[in-house]
């Protein structure tokens, strides 16, 4: 840690390394790793390592075909998900073990399925063995001590399921021929035992790494494709049998092997790897000292350096949980010390990190998914985020200006900030790889030849230091080197980022590969539609004036109802298969009002991060109380009202596609940042109760419903929340120099 970093956490406890990663475990499921030794961590290190250079091989020098490529990447997967994340203690033991049965019960249910199917047409042993099988994945299902597995140490059954697990899609990958090109069209029945084996294991390794959710909404997919002829109403379908599912779903890129997974296995690995280098290679440190350079010398300083570091650490870490433990170690502790609460420094640098996700170039991982579900080049996307993300930021800096000006605090003393000069003299070098796979993303080359250059020259730019010591170039930080012991831990840390992300979205395929089957998101979206255009027909004659037309009203009630979905959704799902699930059964609903569907799909993208600080599951929120010492449940409900700028973007550039740049209009777009920032100002003093001088509960009440208004696209009814926003700040800000001028 630098001498900047010292002085900043001078007289504050802060965590150990080791209580920092024992938090990002603890609410962040995707992290959950064992502490492997002895062989077992030597075969897992190997793994990761091996599986890290074939996809930097593969981005630099060609992906194999589309099948191979990503069955390829889900063996190793696959292999390693049962060795790396133990089995889950009960929290709730009754609950955990009716949940146990249940699965349990499901997997032998399918298992039935398939055997009965195929009987007649395979020999009796390997009905057996679908037996066999399904009865270990069941019993492994059910949260029973005796099976071990739930530390540190790895049952027999973990590499058991870890063997079949890398099976399924290493089947494939050596018999590609016989089953794509050979015998295409007629699959044989060892292919459908492998599918059988693969829809258990994925559902068993989302399970293990992400919970129940994710895992449960894949069961009640397959559980709807094989019932629908039972289901009532428009629900209903054909059904399907159990030999049509496995094909659909297992041998083609449907289902499993489908888009979700095809971009984790291109794009998202190659970006996890990119930032998990840069990260050690002391981006992170430079992120932090250049915000602090930029925003510590002014009003609540210690808070907007939170704001801007994560702001600048998001570009190149898509977990919120990650973000908020990995910058929050320096910052809360910092905001804590210069008169923030636990609970409000916990809370900006939970809902910061959060805008990660949001954040040009990198984002998360569901902008990687966007570009390939639209057929949008992924350079556009970037400049498409700009000024939403720039939306959020604002709304956080206002937040904390607005808080340390009502408690009176200053910002950090200038000489504990350090001088940009040697700032860039010291890290100037770790900033060529992000420059040029940013400038190479813009050129419209592709992502993971931009990802593959940028973690070469990570790893070349980190020997800089050394190169030109001799030269007499010591101000280059030499601490962050990547030294062969650092590279293959940073390419043992990509690969194990990767594991639950891929399980997820190979999960997510069951959901997509039943909706393509069965027509689930029309469904849906009908559903949706019809709720809408009710309570909006409801609603709009009891606005008074015709002060909004009919269909804006059931366009409001639909956004509303998308955005309860996401939250809902987002709730025990991490972002990325959240807005993989509402992108193809939510969005079309959106596509019927008119809305452009890049602006559906950004309204989806953006209430699916916000999940990471809505209560009851704020998981980056509760990461933050971790650092903090606050009460989590309160910080969660604070950080989702600082994320507010967050919550009401979407509306933004629903309403003003020119946000976007979608049919772009000059006027419209004025319109829309006049009304949004001056949305963000008003409701941020409104929740923080300060502009200048206390506000009173009168007018708290009537900046939050003007800046609502503000929100929409009626000009008449913004130019009137307009001048009732500017009478009230300027109200207050006279108040406020008159009270100044009082007390000296």
């Amino acid at each position: 840690m630098n001498e900047f970093h010292e002085k900043a956490n001078n007289n504050e406890t802060t965590l150990s390394q080791e209580e920092l990663d024992n938090l990002v475990k603890k609410y962040d499921s995707e992290s959950n790793y064992r502490n492997s030794r002895g062989l077992l961590k030597v075969f897992i290190t190997v793994t990761c390592v091996a599986l890290s250079l074939f996809h930097i091989y593969t981005s630099g020098f060609g992906l194999l075909n589309e099948i191979s490529h990503r069955a390829t990447h889900l063996t190793f997967i696959m292999g390693l998900l049962f060795l790396v994340f133990p089995r889950r203690e009960p929290k709730n033991k009754p609950l955990s073990m009716v949940l146990g049965f249940a699965y349990g019960a499901f997997y032998l249910f399918i298992g039935n399925q398939l055997a009965t199917a195929l009987a007649g047409q395979i020999p009796m042993w390997q009905i057996y063995g679908i037996y066999l099988f399904t009865i270990i994945i069941a019993i492994s299902a059910l949260p029973l001590s005796l099976l071990k597995g739930t530390g540190d140490r790895v049952g027999a059954l973990d590499w058991l399921l870890a063997i079949m697990g890398a099976s399924f899609s290493g089947y494939l990958v050596f018999f590609f021929k016989d089953i794509f090109v050979v015998n295409i069209g007629f699959p044989q029945p060892q292919e459908y035992i492998m599918g059988g084996m693969a829809i258990l294991l994925v559902l068993e390794g989302a399970r293990r790494t992400m919970g129940e959710s994710l895992s449960i909404i894949g069961i009640v997919s397959l559980l709807y494709a094989i019932f629908g002829q039972s289901l009532p109403g428009m629900m209903a379908h054909r059904g399907y049998d159990i030999i049509r599912l496995v094909e659909h779903l297992y041998l083609g890129t449907e289902g499993i092997y489908g888009i979700a997974l095809g971009v984790v296995a291109t794009y998202v690995f190659h970006f996890v790897l990119f930032g998990v280098l840069a990260q050690a290679s002391g981006l992170g440190t430079l992120f932090i000292d250049l915000a602090s350079v930029l925003s510590g010398r002014y009003v609540g300083g210690p808070a907007k350096v939170s704001v801007v570091s994560s702001g600048f650490f998001g570009m190149i870490s898509g977990s919120p949980v990650a973000n908020t433990v990995t910058t929050g170690a320096f910052t809360i502790p910092m905001m804590k010390k210069y008169g923030f609460s636990g609970r409000f420094a916990a809370a900006t640098e939970a809902a910061s990190s959060c805008g990660g996700q949001v954040t040009p170039p990198i984002m998360g991982a569901s902008a990687f998914v966007m570009s390939e579900m639209l057929g949008i080049p992924y350079n556009e996307l970037i400049l498409v985020a700009i000024i939403p993300a720039a939306f959020h930021y604002l709304a956080a800096l206002c937040m904390v200006h607005f808080e340390a000006r009502r408690l009176g605090l200053k910002g950090i003393p200038v000489e504990d900030i350090p001088k940009l000069s040697n700032v860039i003299a010291r890290h100037w070098h770790q900033m060529i790889p992000l420059i040029v796979m940013v400038s190479m993303l813009l050129m419209q080359f592709t992502p993971f030849l931009a990802a593959f250059w940028g973690i070469i020259l990570t790893v070349v730019c980190s020997y800089i230091p050394l190169i030109l010591k001799p030269l007499g170039f010591t101000r280059l930080d030499a601490d962050s080197v990547l030294t062969p012991k650092k590279l293959i831990q940073g390419l043992e840390e990509g690969a194990k980022q990767s594991i639950a992300i891929t399980a997820a979205c190979a999960c997510v395929g069951f959901l997509l590969g039943v909706t393509t089957l069965t027509g689930l998101g029309f469904k849906f979206s009908g559903a949706i539609v019809g709720l809408a255009t009710d309570l909006g027909t409801w609603f709009s004659a009891l606005i008074p004036f015709g002060l909004m037309d009919q269909s804006g009203v059931i366009l409001f009630f639909a956004l509303v109802l998308v955005a309860i979905a996401c939250i809902l959704m987002g709730a025990g799902i991490p972002t990325t298969p959240t807005y993989i699930i509402l992108a193809s059964i939510v969005a079309p609903a959106l596509d019927d009002f008119g809305v452009a569907i890049l602006a559906s799909h950004f309204f989806i993208f953006y209430y699916g991060v916000l999940a990471d600080v809505t209560p009851p599951v704020a998981l980056a929120a509760y990461a933050g109380a971790g650092i903090a010492g606050s009460e989590p449940m309160r910080t969660g409900v604070t950080a989702f009202r600082l994320s507010m700028g967050k919550a009401l973007v979407p509306f933004m550039f629903v309403y003003a596609p020119s946000l976007l740049f979608l049919n772009f209009n000059a006027m419209e777009f004025a319109l829309a940042m006049f009304s949004g920032i001056l949305c963000i100002v008003a409701l941020s003093s409104a929740y923080i109760g300060f502009f200048n001088a206390e506000l009173s509960k009168m007018q708290k009440r009537i900046l939050t419903i003007a800046g609502l208004i503000l929100v929409g696209n009626n000009p008449w009814l913004i130019l009137l929340a307009s001048a009732v926003v500017l009478v009230i700040l300027y109200r207050n800000h006279i108040a406020g120099k008159q009270l100044i001028a009082l007390n000296t």
